[in-house]
């Protein structure tokens, strides 16, 4: 929605500084197209009118003694449409997917009663150089939106929200073990690896 007011914002610019106004100054409303709900009788509706697509694949070793997961490659695949800057949607993705690591495996927010029991960096962990990822490969995907401004589609939170299922999965793969909670922390996973310790 951004990209569009913007696109359509610059575009009344650039018409106004061809017919000599300076300074060139625009402004631009973008309304998308409206969502309605489900019909019951046809089962048709508009729910959004733009969506993301993303794919994950995770490598993880789980060291069976210590319960301590750790991710050594991340496939991320995203379609955003059309790539404005593809070196800023690699890093985006790389972004997201270290942030979604820490989601997944250490950032254990505790609270009890409205209180916070994990309220600084040395209770709630967030990752740090040595808890990324090996390799972190980032396929973009680029297959215009009709409706996207030159063909661009929104994919900050893409990358964030299939990791966690992705690292479940494979630490089931790696130890016959599903997990239905996380972050994966070393003694969650040491646990249930061996619940009669």
């Amino acid at each position: 929605m951004a990209g569009n007011a913007i696109k359509g914002a610059a575009v009344e610019a650039l018409g106004r500084w061809h017919n000599e106004e300076r300074p060139a100054r625009a402004t631009c409303q973008y309304r998308p197209p409206r969502t309605t709900p489900l019909d019951p009788e046809t089962g048709k509706s508009e729910p959004n009118f733009a969506y993301g697509y993303v794919a994950e694949v995770v490598e993880a070793e789980v060291d069976m003694e210590t319960g301590q997961v750790r991710l050594v490659k991340v496939i991320c695949a995203d379609d955003v449409g059309k790539a404005v800057n593809p070196q800023q949607v690699q890093g985006q993705i790389e972004g997201a997917v270290i942030q979604a690591g820490g989601y997944a495996l250490m950032e254990n927010f505790i609270q009890k009663e409205g209180i916070t029991l994990t309220p600084t960096l040395s209770t709630y962990l967030i990752p740090t150089i040595l808890d990324i990822p090996e390799q972190v490969e980032s396929l973009i995907l680029e297959y215009p939106d009709p409706i996207g401004p030159y063909g661009a589609r929104g994919m900050g939170e893409m990358p964030y929200l299939p990791l966690v299922p992705a690292v479940v999965s494979a630490v089931h793969s790696a130890t016959g073990v599903w997990f239905n909670e996380f972050p994966l922390t070393p003694e969650r996973v040491l646990f249930r690896l061996d619940p009669e310790d």
